[in-house]
């Protein structure tokens, strides 16, 4: 009897396709991601019954169709640690539809877009067995809350390949950097129409929708729309200096920054320029302190600019 296969020996490659559903072969020296909280679905899809009229009762056999596999994990926000240079989770978000832009030695920003989407492959272990996702596209969450690490959720979905048992390598993870908590100190910034606010907890969530699309002569994992939302929890204010109420009756839309880290190459900044304030639905009790659990929409102006994630 074989030894049983340890949980907690895993490994996690990821890398950009060149032509959709061909597998780039991603490599332990390359394409290594370090994540926590991984969980793999292996192999979703449906079961067509063949309905078939027998002279007996019985359960019928089925046919496993539209077969997919979808992974999830969070990976630490945490900038490459040289400016103008992209982090190794940068290929995760562009295959979450957003571009990635490099100002060499400056900066790294990533915002939606909305067409030329990318993909990639995951390559994933669990001792030595191997799960292969080819053509992944998903959807991820930017959270930050206060004294813990700022993470990525990702969730992907990608075409089925049969799992097998294959020789494992060392990954190479040196290129991802120590996260930064979230505190008074390393996160200088949140303000809210330029009102500087006590934030407990930020979520935007890319809102991407993923749908598997399987026909005869093209199968493929699609992101046809996106509707993000933000959502923050901050410590009340007299409605003198931010009224959320007044701002969600008018309609109106206000710009969120939020800038996190310290030291160059270390600093992330989000910025929506135009989020729209939600009706409140409830005030909250944390500490005998009043807060405000506020829900807000990133609208896009000229298009393709929501929400930016710039790393300097």
């Amino acid at each position: 009897m074989p030894a049983p296969l340890k949980w907690k020996t895993k490994i996690l490659l990821f890398k950009t396709d060149v032509t959709y559903g061909t597998d780039p072969v991603p490599t332990v020296g390359a394409n290594a991601i370090l994540a926590t909280e991984v969980v793999l679905t292996p192999m979703e899809g449906s079961d067509v019954s063949r309905d078939l009229e027998l002279p007996y009762l019985g359960a019928q056999s089925t046919i496993p169709a539209e077969l997919m596999a979808k992974l999830a994990f969070k990976v630490e926000l945490a900038p490459s640690g040289t400016a103008g240079t992209a982090p190794s989770w940068g290929p995760l978000l562009k295959a979450c539809a957003m571009a990635q832009t490099v100002a060499a030695a400056v900066s790294v920003t990533y915002n939606p877009i909305t067409d030329n989407h990318e993909s990639g492959t995951f390559y994933f272990w669990i001792d030595t067995t191997r799960y292969v996702l080819l053509g992944a596209r998903g959807n991820a969450k930017i959270m930050f809350g206060a004294q813990g690490i700022p993470y990525l959720m990702f969730e992907f979905t990608g075409l089925f390949t049969q799992p097998a048992e294959t020789v494992r390598g060392t990954p190479v993870l040196t290129a991802f950097q120590k996260p930064q908590l979230a505190t008074k100190a390393n996160t200088p910034t949140f303000t809210l129409n330029a009102v500087a606010f006590v934030l407990r907890e930020l979520t935007l969530d890319l809102g991407n929708q993923i749908e598997p699309r399987f026909l005869i002569g093209s199968e493929g994992i699609l992101i046809t729309d996106k509707a993000e939302t933000l959502e923050v929890t901050v410590e009340a204010q007299p409605l003198s200096a931010f009224n959320p109420f007044a701002l969600a009756a008018a309609q109106t839309a206000v710009p969120l920054v939020l800038t996190h880290g310290v030291g160059a190459g270390k600093i992330a900044t989000l910025n929506a320029p135009a989020a729209q304030m939600q009706r409140p639905q409830g005030l909250t009790n944390a500490q005998n302190i009043k807060e405000w659990p506020l829900r807000m929409v990133p609208l896009p102006t000229a298009g393709n600019d929501q929400f930016t994630l710039v790393l300097t």
